[in-house]
C-alpha cells in the first residue's frame, strides 16, 4: 500500500512517498531546506513550484512548503535580541542577525530514517552548526517527519534543545496552493478575524471580505485563532490543522497561487517575545501540522 522512493527533480536528490491505493504522491528534498515540492491527490496537483527557483540554489524557493524556523517572517532590520519576558530571562540580550523566515528553508537537512508502518514517511533533521550559530546563537535540532496517508498528508516538527540554556523558537509554514488566476475571484478563506496587519500597506484593518483576484494581498490575521484554516477553491479544498495561532495570507496579482501560512508566532517574535517557545535545556517540543483535500 505504502511506497518510499528515491528520485531526483532539479538535479536535487529526492525523497517520492505514494500511497498506491489512494494514489496520492509527496516529494521531499531534503537538501533544499527539507522542501516538499509536489502533493499529487485526488488527480491533481496541490502545490505551485517556479522550478527556475529551485533548480538555482542561490536562490529562495518560490513554491512548495518551505519550513520557516527558528523565526517566521522578517525581524526588525534583520536583527534580534532576545527580550527579557517571562521564560527568557536566562536568555535575555542574546542576538543574532537572521534573514526572513529564518534559515531552515536554506539549510541541507539529512534523512534519518524512512518507513512505510501505516503511512509512506520520512524523517529528516537539521543540527546546529557553526554557520547557524553565527546568526542565532543556540544549538538545538530540528527534526522533521512527513507522512503521507490518503489524501492527507502530515509534517511533524520535533525541536529539541541540546543545550545548556533556553531555546526560544517560532515555527511556521509557507504553503504555496496551487490556485488558476482564473480561480482567485471564487476562492475564499473563512476567518473569524476581525483585524489583520496589512503588510502592502503597512498598516493595521479591520479584516472584510477578501479579494485574491486583484493587487497583491498580504495580510497577518491577528485573531483567527489556532484551530486551523481552510482555503475554499472551484477545483476543491485545502484543510490545514494543528497549533498555529498567527496565519498569513499571500498572492500575487497574475500568479497562479495563493499561500496560507500558519505560524505558531508573529514576524519580530525574536525582539518582541509574543508567541516564542521557551524550550528549557534538554527539553523537546512536538508541533504537528496536518494538510488534508478534499
Amino acid at each position: 500500500m505504502f511506497v518510499v522512493r528515491d528520485s531526483s527533480r532539479a538535479a536535487f536528490d529526492t525523497v517520492v512517498l505514494h500511497d498506491e491505493v489512494a494514489g496520492s504522491r509527496v516529494e521531499v528534498v531534503p537538501t533544499r531546506g527539507a522542501l516538499v515540492t509536489s502533493f499529487e491527490a485526488r488527480g491533481r496537483e496541490w502545490l505551485y513550484l517556479d522550478e527556475g527557483t529551485l533548480a538555482d540554489a542561490s536562490q529562495n524557493v518560490r513554491g512548495g512548503i518551505p519550513v520557516l524556523f527558528p523565526s517566521p517572517g522578517k525581524l526588525a532590520h534583520d536583527s534580534f535580541s532576545i527580550p527579557g519576558v517571562a521564560g527568557l530571562d536566562e536568555t535575555a540580550g542574546k542576538s543574532g542577525k537572521l534573514k526572513q523566515h529564518g534559515f531552515a528553508r536554506t539549510s541541507a537537512f539529512s534523512e534519518v530514517a524512512r518507513g512505510t508502518g501505516g503511512a509512506a514517511w520520512v524523517l529528516v533533521e537539521l543540527v546546529d552548526s557553526e554557520s547557524t550559530r553565527s546568526a542565532f546563537p543556540f544549538a538545538f535540532r530540528l527534526r522533521l517527519r512527513f507522512s503521507l496517508r490518503g489524501a492527507s498528508l502530515s509534517i511533524r516538527a520535533e525541536v529539541l534543545n541540546t543545550g545548556n540554556a533556553v531555546l526560544p523558537f517560532a515555527l511556521g509554514y509557507h504553503p504555496y496552493f496551487a490556485v488558476a488566476v482564473d480561480d482567485k475571484g471564487a476562492t475564499r478563506i473563512p476567518t473569524r478575524a476581525t483585524r489583520a496587519w496589512n503588510n502592502v500597506g503597512k498598516s493595521e484593518i479591520a479584516m472584510g471580505p477578501l479579494d485574491l483576484a486583484g493587487a497583491e494581498v498580504d495580510l497577518h490575521l491577528y485573531d483567527h485563532g489556532s484551530n486551523g484554516a481552510t482555503l475554499t477553491t472551484p477545483r476543491g479544498e485545502v484543510d490545514l490543522g494543528g497549533p498555529f495561532d498567527r496565519w498569513v495570507i499571500w498572492t500575487l496579482p497574475a500568479k497562479p497561487f495563493v499561500c496560507l501560512e500558519p505560524w505558531t508566532a508573529p514576524a519580530d517574535a525574536l525582539n518582541s517575545g509574543e508567541g516564542l517557545v521557551a524550550l528549557a535545556a534538554g527539553a523537546e517540543r512536538f508541533l504537528t501540522l496536518e494538510i488534508g483535500v478534499r
